[in-house]
């Protein structure tokens, strides 16, 4: 299954712009995604902490992912 991802703050950098298509299999759930992502682009591994949001709502390790979801990936934000 082909997904469509989009980066915001520091994952821009990371994927090179503002989005990236990755294929995946079938029935994959957030925790695999993250393990998909960190074997492919060794930075995330870098990252203090990110989330991933399914449909603009953060989204469990759990949770099976599909096709027609809108998916971003959320960097660690710091504030003052």
């Amino acid at each position: 299954m082909k997904l469509k991802i989009l980066a915001f703050g520091i994952v821009k950098d990371i994927f090179g712009g503002p989005e990236k298509e990755l294929e995946v299999e079938d029935s994959v759930n957030v925790g695999q995604l993250k393990k998909v992502l960190e074997d492919q682009f060794p930075e995330f591994k870098k990252l203090k902490s990110y989330f991933i949001a399914l449909d603009e709502e953060y989204a469990e390790d759990d949770q099976i992912i599909h096709n027609t979801n809108e998916i971003a990936i959320i960097p660690p934000v710091s504030g003052g």
